[in-house]
């Protein structure tokens, strides 16, 4: 049995729960939501889901921070990126008790969302550093969320579609500058991201087994991993190591920009610059460095190998980059019809009762002869010799 009664305007509630008495703030002044909280305590009572002290006490805020500890604790590298999500999260959830976040409650920060013209993507990234609040607060001891709310996730519109045909990808590395030819040789070979190639050092480069080793803790996903190189890329990599040992022979980055003015080369850190005017000179506006990323695995699948193999070359680890990739192009579809036709041996089967060339024959001389036809037709007056003149003016 429960009741309510008043503290100055504030409305408060008791209950029993066993051989215990519980009294508990409403923070309303309304009776009728007083009277609702009630209710629904009793009911926890009865299914034995009453929440403890503990967890109504617990705020956003004390979620949002073990979500950021935990992104410390692991050194993740994407620590900005989890910090950005919690500041946009904080501007809504802010103060909020974590009994209180329901679907309706993160479905109006959705739409708040939107209506701030926020992409799919950028709205889902919040979301799930929301969902993984939940989940870390569901894991602590003793548990700090009484249940983990539905979180819906929206959906993206993120197929990738940039690609670097071999021809093109020749084309952009003769215009870039010598420095940066190195860089994009990796990129379209193995599929590195940016980081990681700015990052390789000479000890990493092994010319003699004719491989690149990235070193644990030196990748996105902290995992090493090892590539060999194909022929052009050892070739240009050969040569820029002859350049590195003539002017800078103890500089241990691969990616350097030597400089006149300066004793020592210069590490390369960015180069938007040089790479926009290249892609200009070249007709290729608005190709991004990461479009070799997808061009290299399309490349490796093109070619047969293993996606599993293609995955431990370019550092993936999941097989959904297929599907985000879209490993497709024009050419892939116009390829698929070809193999169709080799499958089907050119056999047109049969048409109106003839068969393959034979059929297509027919449907050539009966489109020829319903075209006179309606040459004919144009005007009863014409006679045969007219049927010339009248064909020409169809």
């Amino acid at each position: 049995m429960g009741s309510l009664y008043q503290r100055g305007q504030i409305w408060w509630m008791k209950y029993h729960r066993g051989s215990k008495t519980f009294r508990q703030s409403t923070r309303t002044k309304d009776e009728r939501k007083a009277q609702k909280l009630l209710d629904l305590r009793m009911a926890q009572v009865k299914t034995n889901t009453l929440p403890s002290q503990y967890l109504e006490r617990i705020r956003f805020d004390e979620l949002a921070k073990d979500y950021l500890n935990d992104y410390r604790i692991n050194a993740r590298k994407t620590f900005r990126d989890a910090d950005l999500a919690v500041r946009k999260l904080k501007e809504h959830f802010a103060g909020m008790r974590v009994m209180d976040l329901s679907t309706d409650s993160i479905q109006a920060y959705i739409l708040i969302r939107q209506n701030a013209k926020l992409s799919n993507a950028t709205i889902n990234r919040q979301l799930s550093a929301l969902k993984r609040m939940f989940t870390l607060g569901a894991r602590a001891t003793p548990p700090k969320v009484p249940r983990i709310p539905y979180i819906p996730m929206l959906k993206e519109l993120n197929v990738r579609r940039g690609f670097f045909e071999h021809d093109e990808f020749l084309s952009l590395r003769g215009a870039l500058p010598d420095y940066l030819k190195p860089i994009v040789s990796i990129a379209y070979h193995c599929g590195f991201r940016k980081g990681e190639i700015l990052g390789l050092t000479w000890k990493q480069v092994d010319l003699e087994r004719r491989r690149l080793i990235l070193e644990a803790g030196t990748t996105k996903n902290n995992e090493g991993r090892i590539a060999y190189m194909t022929e052009d890329l050892f070739r240009v990599l050969a040569a820029w190591k002859q350049v590195r040992d003539w002017k800078a022979p103890n500089y241990p980055h691969v990616c350097f920009r030597p400089l006149k003015k300066y004793p020592e080369p210069v590490h390369i850190g960015e180069f938007r610059k040089a790479w926009d005017a290249a892609c200009e000179k070249i007709g290729l506006e608005g190709r991004l460095f990461h479009d070799f990323r997808r061009t290299a695995v399309r490349n490796m699948v093109r070619a047969g190998i293993p996606e599993l193999v293609a995955m431990r070359i370019s550092g993936h680890k999941t097989r959904s980059v297929f599907d985000r990739y879209n490993i497709t192009s024009e050419s892939d579809l116009k390829d698929a019809a070809g193999k169709l036709d080799a499958f089907h041996g050119h056999n047109l089967g049969t048409i109106g009762g003839l068969k393959g060339n034979e059929g297509q024959q027919a449907i050539t001389e009966q489109t020829e002869n319903s075209e006179e036809k309606s040459w004919a037709h144009q005007d009863s007056n014409l006679g045969p010799a007219d049927y010339e003149s009248a064909a020409l003016t169809v």
